[in-house]
C-alpha cells in the first residue's frame, strides 16, 4: 500500500517532525502547529478518497504534531465535521484545538444570532464536542450597496449585518465560553477586510491566502487584485492571527490536478498558467505540492498553513516539506521571478 511505504521512506524524517515540531503564535491566542489540516481534503472536496481514510488521516495529522484543526459545514455537507467526532469520539486529545466556519449571508438582523447558533449546534453535535476555538464568518463581507448578483451559490454578507449583528452575537458566544474567539475569511473583498481590521471590535483570526500568485481561483468573485500579501501584512498589524489557505490553490499548483474538473474551473485555468512554476519545483527536485507548502510556510506573516489533504499520503508529503524548513531568500526570489506574470 503507498502509505505504508511512504511511512518506510519518511520514517526518520517523521520521528524529527514530532521531536521538533515547530509552533507560531496564532495572533493574540496560542501557539499553533506551523501545519493545520484543513477540511476540505477529508470534506471529500479535492478529489476521490473514502471516510475511513478521511479518520485516518485526522488521526494521523494530530499523531504528527498538528494541533489545529480548520472544518466548516460546507466542506461536504458536514463531512469534515463527522470524521473529526468519529476520529476522536468527542475527546480531542490534548493541546488539539478546532475551529468551525457559517455562511451567514445576510439574514434579517434579528434573525442573525439565532442562525449563528443553529449553526454552531449543529457543527458541535457532528464533531460531538461542547466548545470550539474559533468560529469563522465563511460569507464574503460587501458594502451594504454592493452588486452581489455574482454570490450565486454562496451568500455574501452586507457590511451592516457584519458589524451590526454578526459581531455582537460572537461576542456573545464568546462570553458564553461556546466559542474561544471569531475570525473572517480573507478572500473577499479587500476593502471590507481592511475596514473589519481597523474596527473597534477586530476579528481574532483572519485566514488569508498564501500561494505565489496570491489566487483564490475560482472563489474570488470580485474584479481586481485579490492584495493578498496586503490583507496579510494588515492582519498582522491589528494583533490577529493568519491562518495562510489555499498554498497549492486548491490543486492548481501540484505536479497534476487530481480531480475532474471544465476548463474554464478557477483550478484548471492556474495549473494551466503555472507551468514555469512546476519547472522550478523539478529543478529543485521537489513536487510542486511540496515547493508550494515550503512558499506558504516562509511567506512573511503567515502563522500556521492550512491543509488540503484528503489522505495520509498527501499528509505525509507535506509534513515531510515543512520538516525540511523554510526556503531561503534565493529560492523565494525565483519561485517569484517564475510566477511574476501570474500573480492575481
Amino acid at each position: 500500500m503507498q502509505y505504508e511505504r511512504l511511512v518506510f521512506l519518511y520514517r526518520c524524517t517523521l520521528r524529527n517532525w514530532r521531536r521538533h515540531l515547530q509552533t507560531r503564535q496564532l495572533g493574540n491566542l496560542w501557539p499553533v502547529s506551523v501545519l493545520t489540516l484543513g477540511g476540505g481534503g477529508v470534506g471529500q472536496l479535492w478529489g476521490a478518497t473514502t471516510q475511513d481514510e478521511c479518520i485516518a488521516t485526522v488521526r494521523a495529522a494530530v499523531d504528527n504534531g498538528i494541533t489545529l484543526l480548520d472544518r466548516a459545514p460546507a466542506y461536504g455537507d458536514g463531512e469534515a465535521e463527522v470524521v473529526v467526532g468519529a476520529a476522536f469520539e468527542g475527546k480531542l486529545p490534548d493541546g488539539v484545538r478546532v475551529t468551525t466556519k457559517h455562511r451567514l449571508g445576510t439574514p434579517a438582523p434579528g434573525e442573525v444570532a439565532g442562525n449563528l447558533e443553529r449553526s454552531l449546534d449543529e457543527s458541535l453535535a457532528r464533531m460531538r464536542l461542547e466548545h470550539v476555538d474559533v468560529f469563522f464568518l465563511h460569507s464574503n463581507i460587501i458594502p451594504d450597496d454592493y452588486d452581489a448578483s455574482a454570490y450565486t451559490d454562496r451568500p455574501a454578507t452586507r457590511w451592516s449585518t457584519y458589524v451590526d449583528a454578526f459581531v455582537p452575537a460572537c461576542e456573545k458566544l464568546v462570553a458564553q465560553g461556546r466559542i474561544g474567539a471569531w475570525g473572517v475569511t480573507g478572500i473577499g473583498i479587500p476593502d471590507c477586510i481592511l475596514r473589519a481590521l481597523g474596527g473597534a471590535t477586530k476579528p481574532a483570526v483572519v485566514q488569508c491566502l498564501s500561494n505565489p500568485i496570491d489566487s483564490a481561483g475560482e472563489l474570488q468573485y470580485f474584479e481586481g487584485p485579490s492584495r493578498a500579501r496586503e490583507l496579510i501584512a494588515a492582519t498582522k498589524a491589528a494583533g490577529a492571527g493568519v491562518m495562510g489557505i489555499r498554498p497549492v490553490q486548491g490543486g492548481a499548483l501540484t505536479d497534476a490536478v487530481d480531480r475532474d474538473l471544465p476548463a474554464d474551473h478557477g483550478v484548471v485555468v492556474d495549473f494551466n498558467r503555472t507551468a514555469k512554476f512546476r519547472a522550478v519545483a523539478r529543478e529543485l527536485g521537489m513536487t510542486a505540492a511540496a515547493l508550494a507548502h515550503r512558499y506558504a510556510l516562509t511567506m512573511e506573516g503567515i502563522d500556521t498553513v492550512v491543509l488540503g489533504c484528503k489522505n495520509r499520503v498527501e499528509l505525509l508529503e507535506c509534513v515531510t516539506a515543512a520538516a525540511a524548513g523554510p526556503l531561503d531568500a534565493g529560492v523565494m526570489a525565483e519561485v517569484d521571478a517564475a510566477c511574476a506574470d501570474q500573480v492575481k
